[in-house]
């Protein structure tokens, strides 16, 4: 097999491949850090109960789990027919062609980089008030933000299993403590007995809908193990393998440990707690229940989960471009790899220079990081993922009714793309609440990835009929 700038090539497109030695073990760990378990139980748990008004959340997760084993079911069933890495990109183009696989690689890019942007905002006011709740000078949130920036960038820009090294000692250490967490909680009995509210019809109430809608934001990145592809060690095992313990590890994990917080803030009165002070919820909990240590080691561990979201994000947006760009949407020296790192080196560079003016121009507009980022910026992620959930479900079902010989796998299919049509209208109607903002705001941030996937579906025309071939030989 020849080679490119230490870049494998595939013999039958003549494209770059990147290369690893990537297990089962270590892509799970990317995409369950990229679903952020403390941070997600901290944010998006209190929102469940006070936007709700109900203790539904376990179950929020559980119907989220089953919404994605459809997915998984007809997306693990197509690896052995994609031959590439780009996930969203790789299955949609299989089953709908290649103008809409290279839109959808546009429209993921976009959908990452902006919850990347999200994070950083986030984490940045979260360093900040850390520091300074244990005495440290008051820093902006922007100051904290460059430095994680840097160190993404930096991670970034080595060999993917560095980053799954550093990931899997932090989503060990934040996993840790929620398990300590909730197993105490449980042994104590909750504060008043175990309840069970959280799965009776009063407990879950009206806001259901609301539970599934945040129970989603859970699952962001589920299908980026097939974006590891090249670099894994056997792709067709290792990859069906990946999603389904993702998927499972997912569902289970936060549907167990909403439920012990519910339980550890009294049944159905955790909603009265949560609204009370919905951003401390978890850390208060954990104070109650493991002390004050629990507490400190809980808030600090909040903060190595964002950062681990932001480097997994961070690995899936370089690896969306690298695609792109060996695609000829993009500049092609952006595909070539690292002749010592096997990485997406240059595209993961570019991704760290635009983070950087992108945050550096929400900093100097003297935007709120929670209000004025986190909420927009995330709700143009979540929008343009549930539009590519539904496409590649589509792309599959698709897919395997012109081969035939697959009724089984057509029939999931079809199921997951119902549900995730469901799903994407659930989005869209909820986007105000998600965005926090105004209607306004909120149709302008759904739009952002329709732009993108009209920008790349025409452009793609160009494009649609050639394989890209570099010429840079070694």
């Amino acid at each position: 097999m020849s080679e490119i700038l230490g870049t494998q090539i595939d013999p039958d497109s003549g494209s770059p491949r990147l290369r690893g030695n990537l297990g089962t073990a270590a892509i799970v760990l990317m995409v369950v850090a990229a679903a952020a378990p403390l941070t997600t139980l901290s944010a998006n748990v209190p929102l469940m109960l006070t936007l709700g008004q109900g203790v539904g959340a376990p179950v929020g997760f559980l119907v989220a789990g089953v919404v994605f084993t459809l997915f998984a079911a007809g997306f693990v069933a197509m690896t052995h027919f994609v031959t590439k890495a780009g996930a969203f990109y790789a299955y949609i183009e299989k089953g709908l062609g290649r103008r809409f696989g290279l839109a959808s690689a546009l429209v993921a890019y976009a959908a990452y980089s902006s919850t990347l942007l999200a994070v950083y905002g986030y984490l940045g006011a979260t360093l900040a008030n850390l520091i300074s709740d244990y005495g440290g000078p008051h820093l902006p949130w922007w100051a904290m933000t460059a430095i994680v920036i840097a160190i993404t960038g930096f991670l970034g820009y080595r060999h993917i299993e560095v980053s799954a090294k550093v990931l899997g000692i932090f989503l060990v250490s934040e996993i840790a403590i929620v398990v300590i967490l909730d197993a105490v909680i449980f042994a104590r009995g909750g504060s008043h007995g175990l309840t069970f509210d959280s799965f009776t019809t009063s407990g879950i109430g009206g806001g259901l809908g609301v539970a599934i809608l945040f129970a989603l934001f859970g699952f962001v990145g589920v299908e980026a193990t097939a974006i590891f592809r090249d670099e894994a060690k056997d792709p067709q095992k290792t990859i069906r393998r990946a999603t389904y313990w993702a998927v499972g590890i997912i569902a289970v994990f936060y549907a167990l440990s909403s439920w012990a917080l519910i339980e550890g803030n009294g049944g159905n009165q955790a909603v009265a707690v949560a609204t009370t002070d919905p951003d401390n919820f978890t850390i208060n909990t954990a104070g109650a229940f493991l002390g004050a240590i629990g507490r400190d080691v809980t808030q600090v561990l909040l903060t190595v989960s964002l950062f681990a979201a932001a480097l997994s994000f961070h690995n899936i947006a370089a690896r969306y471009k690298f695609v792109i760009a060996n695609h000829g949407l993009l500049p092609a020296s952006w595909g070539q790899a690292h002749p010592r790192h096997d990485a997406p080196s240059r595209a993961s560079l570019v991704v760290t220079i635009i983070s950087v003016i992108i945050m550096g121009i929400f900093a100097i507009l003297q935007l709120d990081p929670l209000l004025e980022i986190f909420g927009p910026m995330g709700g143009i992620g979540i929008t343009g993922l549930a539009f590519l959930w539904f496409l590649t479900a589509a792309a599959v079902a698709t897919f395997f009714a012109r081969k035939g010989g697959y009724p089984a796998t057509v029939v999931v299919a079809v199921a997951a793309v119902l549900v995730l049509a469901a799903c994407l209208i659930l989005i869209v109607s909820n986007l105000t609440t998600i965005v926090g903002g105004t209607t306004t705001l909120a149709v302008l941030m759904g739009l952002v990835p329709v732009v993108f996937f009209l920008v790349g579906y025409f452009a793609s025309a160009r494009v649609s009929d050639r394989i890209v071939e570099n010429t840079e030989t070694r």
